[in-house]
């Protein structure tokens, strides 16, 4: 079986890389998130190109294959005259990605404001750089909401 997608082997390991370390991936997982990203034309990857392109197990492939699907970095399906699964980039991660990132960031306020507070009854002084980065985190969300209603 040959790949159904053409792949730059430097660009695919730097994804490899970076998508291992940004979404703390095993390499096979962020070997087919990677692989997954040259599908241009959203044809879906079926689980034996995989197997055959990335020569693995297919216990291996199916593991790393559920445990993307259960973090809902790829969806699948199935073709009507096939009975195949096919895999894809999830296009709604990158909302799912950023609406997480977010919540953190808000629940990072939370608790600067809890501590800030707790400051002021132990102290008079103030730290001016704790607003500064309050601001920063506060004009970070405002900035990746109206990105996300963008897309």
């Amino acid at each position: 079986m040959n790949s159904s997608v053409e792949i730059d082997q430097d660009t695919f390991q730097d994804l490899v890389k970076f998508y291992g370390e940004t979404f703390n991936l095993p390499p096979l997982a962020a070997k087919i998130y990677a692989y997954l990203i040259f599908d241009f034309d959203k044809k879906g990857i079926c689980f034996e190109e995989f197997v055959e392109i990335l020569s693995a197990s297919k216990s291996s492939v199916s593991a790393n294959l559920n445990l993307l699907l259960n973090a809902n970095l790829i969806t699948d399906f199935n073709k009507i005259d096939e009975r195949k699964r096919f895999f894809l980039i999830n296009e709604n991660y990158i909302v799912l990605r950023f609406e997480e990132i977010i919540e953190k960031m808000k629940r990072e306020i939370q608790i600067l404001d809890k501590l800030n507070d707790f400051r002021k009854t132990k102290s008079a002084d103030t730290n001016p750089r704790f607003e500064i980065y309050k601001s920063l985190l506060n004009n970070n969300i405002v900035n990746i909401q109206d990105t996300l209603l963008k897309l």
